[in-house]
């Protein structure tokens, strides 16, 4: 198997996760990437993605250059967003970009997800989810205020595109969609405990406390 063939089937299994899941809303509209090298991503052709397939996907070179299959118009000013993300942050290895229902709620209300949720910091999520200031989807502007969020921001692994929906980026695309997942059902727990009195702030000593626990777990194992 090809390395272009395992992106395509990891793909393809992250989206029928989303679907399952519910994180593409009402339209399954979603897109979808993962890096093949240095300078190369596969990223889904655009549109509805709850059924992907073989030729769902097109192989682009990262300074936006279509290399292999086609990409849908619609689909093509968005091509950027995932390509700045590669750039910028070599560590990132799979893109999600959706309009997951409870983090849009904060991407359209212009308010960060805070990190009050443990789960979050498992994913080495340390600062708030950024809001990024609204821009046509895929506009030069648009793409700088991501790359500015994810150059001055090392501790979040997601951005919320205001009035939009939410960017997410992690090691592969599984993982990205598990950090989608529970970004998601972070802001869904937020929206509930603020009918009872709003959200509370974890300890400062939180995140390093978490990081010895794996760690310590992590040594028992080996």
């Amino acid at each position: 198997m090809t390395n272009v063939q395992r992106a395509k089937q990891e793909l393809i299994e992250t989206a029928v996760a989303l679907r399952d899941a519910g994180l593409m809303f009402r339209g399954h509209h979603a897109n979808l990437s993962a890096r093949l090298s240095a300078d190369t991503m596969l990223m889904t052709r655009g549109g509805n993605v709850a059924n992907l397939d073989e030729d769902s996907f097109a192989v682009i070179r990262t300074d936006g250059t279509v290399l292999e299959g086609e990409v849908m118009p619609a689909q093509a000013e968005i091509i950027q967003m995932h390509a700045a993300v590669y750039r910028v942050r070599e560590s990132v290895g799979g893109i999600i970009h959706t309009h997951a229902p409870h983090a849009t709620v904060f991407a359209i209300a212009h308010e960060p997800i805070p990190v009050v949720y443990e789960p979050l910091m498992r994913f080495g999520m340390t600062e708030p989810t950024p809001v990024i200031a609204w821009a046509p989807r895929g506009s030069d502007e648009s793409v700088r205020g991501i790359v500015d969020a994810v150059k001055a921001n090392p501790g979040v692994s997601a951005v919320l595109l205001a009035n939009h929906g939410v960017l997410a980026f992690g090691k592969s695309p599984a993982e990205t969609a598990q950090l989608l997942a529970t970004l998601d059902e972070g802001a869904e727990l937020i929206l509930q405990a603020r009918l009872i009195g709003g959200e509370k702030s974890l300890p400062e000593q939180a995140f390093k406390q978490i990081e010895e626990r794996k760690r310590e777990f992590e040594a028992a194992k080996s």
